[in-house]
């Protein structure tokens, strides 16, 4: 088969290849062969998608057929299922979601027994499997499912207990947007728990709404509630809870590099930090240029929180993230989780006694300009001489001060256009040629 693996599992539209009910089974069927080959057991969560019960049920089957014991967690965000898989054991788990896109798509991600997500050569060996008829064990062999009732008290006490003490927010009123996904309920909770007053936007699911004008992707709603109530901040996840962005008491967005700034700079004042932060190709420059000023360390990994957590693991960093809110504290957890990410901040926030706004004041963001050019089929831009021409033109008008990245979405049919540089004007001209460069070369191939 084709790789069907994309840089954040399989992902798609439902009813279409791959998201169908016949997939879901042989690929649990196949993944069950390759992690669990002597049975054991498989931890499997969910988002909110309507689509997500009869994913979860073709999952739960293909498991049983294999002999492989499913232990359902229901709606959970992601990290909650990596951070469960760990501690109840489970040999790998599963999450059905397809993150921040709409609810008419879907996805199936794994994790592996440490909650850590497969290694390449794992992937493969799954897909190697996927065109085999699913197996189904003799009944004395098949596996058992069981619904666990304690996922989400599980999980809420191990966000809670993500700092050294646990933290307390009595006196601040928070925002908390839900993305009607997989933190509705949990994220609320957590931060009621720790004291602050808590008022939610977004928490009421229908299978539909996901991401639907909310979450990390549309802050529009989260600002305008902030600055109406006179909140302290504004916290927003995406759909699958992996995500967090922030708005801030003025009602301004504070991005993934900002937090990641905030973190750092409260880890360096406790003498926490080790090795350097990672962000990717499309980190803002002003990050490198705030942490270098620090004398601390930067180091850029492709897109993808894969690859951060990749280089993290290689240079014997603790903390990394990308602009889009994927952001990573491998001292608190093993992957990147949008409500332990939100505690480091607010942690921050308190260890300074200044707001938020204050606390990334340090980091100078760069204008940037992103544009998203849709494409009908795969396109090359490598291999495209007019878009090599167009860079390198770019490349000129922009000098030393500025820079440029090309790179196609993983997960949806896009050339991804980003530049960035001192002057806002100069970049958004830069963008916008380049990426009608783009458009044009990819319709002369369709």
């Amino acid at each position: 088969m084709a790789r069907v693996f994309g840089t954040d599992g399989v992902r798609g539209t439902v009813g279409s290849q791959p998201m169908t009910v016949d997939f879901a089974m042989r690929l649990a069927s196949a993944a069950g062969r390759v992690l669990a080959p002597d049975g054991g057991s498989v931890a499997v969560g969910k988002d909110t998608r309507i689509s997500g019960y009869m994913f979860e049920a073709a999952l739960e089957a293909g498991f049983v057929a294999a002999g492989v014991d499913v232990k359902l967690l229901q709606v959970m965000p992601t990290p909650g299922i990596a951070y469960l898989t760990r501690v109840l054991g489970a040999d790998l788990g599963v999450v059905i979601s397809a993150s921040h896109n709409r609810y008419d798509d879907n996805g199936i991600k794994f994790f592996d027994r440490h909650g850590s997500k497969l290694d390449d050569d794992v992937e493969m060996q799954i897909e190697a499997l996927l065109d085999e008829t699913p197996v189904t064990q003799e009944s004395s062999r098949l596996g058992r499912a069981e619904r666990r009732y304690d996922a989400v008290d599980r999980y809420v006490s191990f966000c809670k207990q993500s700092t050294p003490d646990q933290l307390d927010l009595s006196g601040m009123r928070l925002v908390v947007d839900g993305a009607n996904g997989a933190t509705y309920k949990i994220a609320p909770r957590v931060f009621s728990d720790l004291g602050a007053d808590v008022v939610t936007i977004a928490c009421s699911p229908n299978g539909k709404n996901i991401n639907d004008g909310c979450g990390s992707t549309a802050l529009n709603m989260l600002q305008s509630t902030v600055t109406a109530l006179g909140a302290d901040l504004g916290i927003a996840f995406d759909g699958d809870g992996d995500r967090v962005l922030m708005v801030d008491h003025k009602g301004e967005v504070v991005d993934g590099d900002q937090l990641l700034f905030a973190i750092t700079l409260s880890r360096r004042q406790t003498n926490q930090l080790k090795g350097p932060v990672v962000g990717t190709v499309m980190s803002n420059l002003g990050l490198e240029k705030a942490l270098a000023g620090l004398g601390i360390d930067f180091q850029r990994a492709a897109v993808g929180d894969r690859n951060v957590l990749a280089t993290l693991r290689n240079t014997g960093g603790m903390l990394g993230g990308e602009a889009s809110g994927h952001i990573m504290c491998l001292d608190r957890t093993t992957t990147g989780d949008g409500i332990v990410a939100a505690i480091q901040v607010l942690e921050a926030v308190r260890q300074s006694g200044a707001p938020l706004a204050e606390l990334v004041s340090g980091m100078a963001r760069y204008p940037q300009k992103m544009i998203n050019v849709r494409v009908v089929q795969k396109f090359d831009i490598d291999r495209s001489g007019m878009v090599r021409e167009a860079v390198a033109a770019a490349e000129r008008t922009l000098g030393d001060e500025g820079r440029l990245v090309l790179r196609a979405s993983g997960t949806e049919p896009l050339i991804r256009v980003m530049v960035e540089g001192q002057n806002d004007a100069l970049v958004s001209s830069v963008a916008e040629q380049l990426a009608g460069v783009v458009r044009s070369a990819a319709a002369a191939e369709a």
